[in-house]
């Protein structure tokens, strides 16, 4: 009697089938933490540490892990799924790993500075006459607004006009040296480009002690200008040539074809380059520090006296605590959220200006 085996039928996960089941991972992961804790409990309750290893856990758990799942794969599947299973396990760890700091700086970020972000004064006032607590740092945030408004007004027409310079004209001894002067200026420390604006407004007014919002915006620019030339270059290079040679071969000229072709094809992955250069810059404190100085007042011209920043903000708020330090310190923390907050706003816009704008490829 013969037996017939239909296409239909469900192929089972079973260790005689050569395949280990679709939750061994997950399994092998759990089973690995609990050795590895049990051991660390045994250690605990002998009085050899003081409190539970928590890392130590985690850790040693998950090698266990990559160990023991490559063993059990070797043996069940063989020796390429058992090396495949090992390269995922591992990819997937340095993943986590990567995001463990971010998760922990946000998180300790929000816990910290959530008292002091959801006070009603935070965002109404400044700290004009305010000493301990109360205040607010809303002259620090308009301060932040206009200081890097006007830098990425200044840095994004100089750099994606130099992108386009040398993905579409570029040629020769002048594209390969202003190729080497951008990266370059790509790795200068920040207080080079507050020294820099520094000296260049001393000698220009005469006055070693300038301090203005709009020197912030100079140094800010000179950190900008290099990442959104690389990252619109490198999204112009994306565009295909057949696209350029369609719009030639249609009589369209080429300045017109970079505006109406290159420039909307890649739209998408320009604004995020600029939205980096933003989030680069909007953190920096030592050039602000230097060129634009700090104040407990409202200042809402650029041009003139100094202007007060959220990252210049935390740190005087933490360097220089009054009588009550944590007030100082609350307020500190919530001046690092804001800062957060505002760069997650900007992405969010320029995911939205992206998907708007970037040209509609379904039929």
């Amino acid at each position: 009697m013969s037996i017939t085996m239909t296409a239909s039928s469900p192929v089972t996960n079973s260790l005689t089938a050569g395949k280990l089941p679709k939750n061994a991972p997950m399994m092998v992961l759990a089973a690995s933490w609990l050795v590895v804790g049990a051991i660390f409990a045994v250690i605990f309750l002998s009085g050899a540490t003081e409190s539970f290893n928590w890392a130590g856990t985690l850790f040693f758990g998950t090698v266990l892990y990559c160990i023991a799942l490559f063993l059990f794969s070797y043996f069940v599947e063989g020796t390429r799924r058992a090396k495949d299973r090992l390269v995922t396990a591992l990819v997937t760890i340095a993943f986590v790993v990567a995001l463990i700091p971010l998760i922990s700086l946000v998180g300790t970020t929000i816990v910290n500075g959530l008292p002091a972000f959801m006070t009603p004064t935070f965002f109404t006032e400044s700290q004009r006459n305010v000493v301990g607590a109360g205040g607010g740092a809303l002259h620090a945030i308009v301060g932040t607004l206009f200081v890097t408004g006007l830098a990425t007004l200044i840095s994004v027409p100089i750099g994606l006009l130099t992108a386009i310079y040398l993905t579409e004209y570029g040629r020769g001894r002048l594209a390969r040296g202003i190729t080497f002067f951008v990266d370059v200026m790509t790795g200068i420390p920040s207080i080079v480009a507050g020294l820099f604006a520094y000296a260049l407004f001393s000698l220009l007014f005469n006055d070693p002690g300038i301090r203005f919002g709009f020197g912030g915006s100079v140094a800010l620019s000179v950190l900008m200008i290099p990442v959104v030339v690389r990252s619109s270059e490198e999204m112009l290079k994306l565009v295909p040539n057949e696209l350029r040679e369609a719009a030639y071969a249609l009589g369209v000229p080429k300045w017109l074809t970079i505006v109406k072709v290159v420039l909307p094809t890649s739209l998408a992955g320009i604004v995020t380059g600029i939205m980096i250069s933003i989030s680069r810059v909007i953190g920096e404190t030592a050039p602000l520090l230097i060129v634009a100085g700090f104040t407990a007042s409202m200042n809402y011209d650029l041009f003139n006296e100094r202007m007060m920043t959220l990252p210049v903000f935390v740190y005087n708020q933490y360097a220089s605590q009054g009588a009550d330090s944590q007030a100082y310190i609350d307020r500190a923390w919530a001046g690092a959220l804001t800062l957060i907050v505002i760069v997650m706003l900007l992405n969010l816009v320029a995911r939205l200006v992206a998907r708007t704008f970037s040209p509609k490829l379904g039929r």
